[in-house]
């Protein structure tokens, strides 16, 4: 249908066939080209389509790995402390329906244009994605669960955060981190509107130049790479979740066996 379509209208920069965006695809993985590593001065032989993707990745993977963990921390933290949950939820409130996109401006005046003012964009876009989901996990924990932990000697705020709250709360925050994994490409692209080089970049700048079968072909890109990325974190997500269905079952046989302990006496 896309190939019969694109055959119809005839003119590539509408819409470009299958053909001439593989054709394209092509061309920028085989066209020869210098990666300058940022903050160095290091320069790796690499072709065009890889350069760019490498550039992206250098904003999209910091942006993403300090928003996600400073939201799930924050989520956490407010969360279990209702004290801090009531001092700061005005200030949450207020901020997050501001959408990332909004920040740019901030970016380029604090950090400036490149990879420091994307992966601030990104960042922004994470930590609200991770932080809501953190936030309700662990205000769905089970209150057993910690009447459980309890009646085993864990006392302390730190130890039942560490022991309950998060293997509890971890299924919602591994869904907020996965979300975040494809939410924050779709960021990488609009952080990049400003000038920061990458994928996003060039999707812009080729649309710019109707070399529309040139944007499609790393619009491709961005979706394989977000394919292998969240196939790689539901393995990594299976992985770490297996063992806690098996603490979830031991402690509510613990806490079965308590209460029968306790109706007896």
């Amino acid at each position: 249908m896309w190939q019969l379509a694109a055959v119809a209208v005839d003119r590539t920069y509408l819409l470009p066939s299958p053909v001439e965006v593989i054709t394209a695809f092509v061309t920028e993985l085989s066209a020869t080209t210098t990666f300058t590593i940022p903050l160095t001065s290091v320069s790796l032989p690499a072709t065009r389509l890889t350069a760019n993707l490498a550039q992206s990745l250098f904003h999209y993977i910091p942006g993403l790995v300090v928003g996600s963990v400073l939201g799930i921390s924050l989520g956490i933290a407010m969360g279990w402390d209702r004290r801090l949950d009531t001092a700061l939820t005005p200030v949450t409130r207020f901020l997050r329906p501001i959408p990332p996109l909004a920040w740019i401006v901030f970016a380029i005046v604090w950090i400036g244009i490149g990879h420091g003012g994307a992966a601030f964009i990104v960042g922004i876009g994470a930590f609200w994605i991770n932080f809501y989901n953190a936030y309700a996990g662990v205000e769905g924990v089970s209150t057993h669960l910690q009447e459980v932990a309890a009646s085993l000697g864990i006392k302390s705020d730190i130890g039942m955060v560490k022991t309950v709250i998060i293997p509890a709360a971890s299924p919602s925050i591994m869904t907020g981190i996965r979300t975040s994994i494809g939410q924050c490409w779709m960021i990488v692209v609009a952080a990049e509107l400003f000038g920061a080089p990458g994928v996003g970049f060039q999707i812009i700048n080729a649309a710019q130049n109707l070399a529309t079968d040139v944007s499609v072909a790393y619009m491709m890109v961005i979706s394989l790479v977000f394919l292998v990325s969240d196939g790689i974190f539901r393995r990594v997500e299976k992985r770490i979740l297996a063992w806690r269905a098996w603490v979830q079952k031991l402690l509510s046989r613990v806490w079965v066996r308590h209460s029968n302990q306790t109706a007896n006496e």
